[in-house]
């Protein structure tokens, strides 16, 4: 696909024309999502839940507020507090998460862990809050509210790498699912790190011995890795070559000791497992935003909120288009009728403005012949065709 420059337009403009998602001044940087923008956002979570079961990740949930004192342990509280918002209930200091990693490390703790049980992979569609200065607020590119593909693996020492070489398996498996191809960069420590430099240096050398065996090209990025461990980024590159930082995968050996996270061996010992910390979209706000403009809003057939729009010529055939659309429906496509008293050709311009994949038309001529005149978004007029034939088309898609 490619799109010129001067021919693209915002996410933020077709988010309203497709009437995807808003944003209000009662709630600056936190989206609201609109019908539309919730199909195709659950496409996105239901595409994101299988692929996670496949893989063998255990979906869990963490509550949005915890105490003040939990981001304190984490680090996140010297590391990170001038971006988090807070509350005070029952005279007890509450912050709001900016990140899902402490309640997953919760969840680890919450009983006695056996080597046979690790690795643990969690996997959390997180709702976090960062706060954002109003003036770099953009769309849903940048907000204060958005909800984060994590993930959280708490490994042995020897399954690092053949845990990190399945994670890069994965992503490869999303944005290859999108069409985008990508760029790899590895993060090395920052310089206000937390933890011993011989545990940073063993993390960096971890991930760039997985690079080196998947014969990765890669860019090495100094100093740019998150304050508990180095990573790799993920930059996928959309029609229009921009290059947007999505994925990311972080060795953590300090978050596990900050919390003493420890399983027991085959000896009866304890342990401290490392955590790597995962994410695929990096934000579904800010990846929904990377595919409108990438698509220009014309999504491909499993994501388009609207995916067959079914237009009467006139109030006689609007009883056919029922009938076509029930049937439709019954193989779970999404559909919608227009059935204004309006000539045809303005139900058509306005159905390609909404960028519906496929339209049916419908008259007397399909009604006789109990057939529907497809017309597919971009290409125009295809022909009339049953609705068995034109199942088995969409089938392919």
């Amino acid at each position: 696909m490619s799109i010129k420059a001067e021919e693209r337009i915002s996410h933020q403009k077709l988010g309203q024309q497709l009437e995807l998602f808003m944003s209000s001044d009662e709630a600056p940087g936190m989206p609201f999502y609109l019908p539309n923008g919730m199909v195709l956002r659950n496409e996105l979570e239901g595409f994101w839940r299988k692929k996670h079961r496949i893989a063998g990740y255990q979906e869990i949930k963490t509550p949005i507020m915890m105490k003040q004192e939990l981001w304190e342990k984490s680090g996140h509280w010297d590391h990170y507090h001038e971006n988090m918002y807070f509350s005070q209930v029952d005279d007890q200091k509450y912050a709001i998460k900016p990140m899902n990693c402490p309640g997953a490390v919760l969840i680890f703790n919450s009983k006695r862990r056996s080597y046979r049980e690790l690795p643990i992979r969690y996997a959390e569609l997180g709702l976090v809050h960062r706060h954002e200065l109003s003036g770099s607020l953009n769309g849903l590119l940048r907000v204060r509210a958005f909800t984060q593909d994590d993930a959280h693996l708490f490994v042995r020492e020897d399954l690092i790498e053949s845990e990190i070489d399945k994670v890069l398996d994965l992503v490869d498996e999303f944005y290859s699912a999108f069409g985008f191809s990508y760029k790899i960069e590895l993060s090395t420590r920052p310089k206000d790190f937390m933890g011993a430099v011989e545990a940073w240096e063993q993390a960096e050398h971890a991930l760039e011995s997985v690079l080196k065996n998947k014969n990765l090209e890669y860019q090495i990025n100094e100093g740019d890795g998150a304050f508990y461990g180095p990573k790799i980024d993920f930059h996928i590159l959309d029609s229009l070559g921009r290059s947007w930082q999505c994925g990311t995968v972080q060795l953590d050996f300090q978050m596990p000791e900050k919390f003493n996270c420890q399983y027991i061996d085959e000896n009866n010992e304890l342990h401290q497992p490392i955590m790597i910390h995962r994410a695929i979209f990096g934000s579904i706000e800010r990846f929904i935003a990377i595919l409108i403009e990438h698509f220009q809003g014309s999504f491909p057939l499993w994501l388009a909120p609207v995916q067959i729009k079914i237009l009467p010529i006139a109030d006689a055939h609007v009883y056919y288009a029922e009938k076509v659309k029930e049937q439709l429906e019954q193989e779970g496509y999404r559909i919608e009728i227009d059935d204004r008293v309006e000539k045809i050709g303005l139900k058509i311009r306005d159905a390609a403005l909404q960028k519906h994949p496929y339209l049916l038309i419908v008259g007397e001529q399909e009604m006789v012949n109990n057939k529907v005149s497809v017309r597919k978004h971009k290409v125009g007029t295809i022909g009339e065709m049953d609705l068995e034939e034109l199942i088995d088309r969409l089938k392919e898609k």
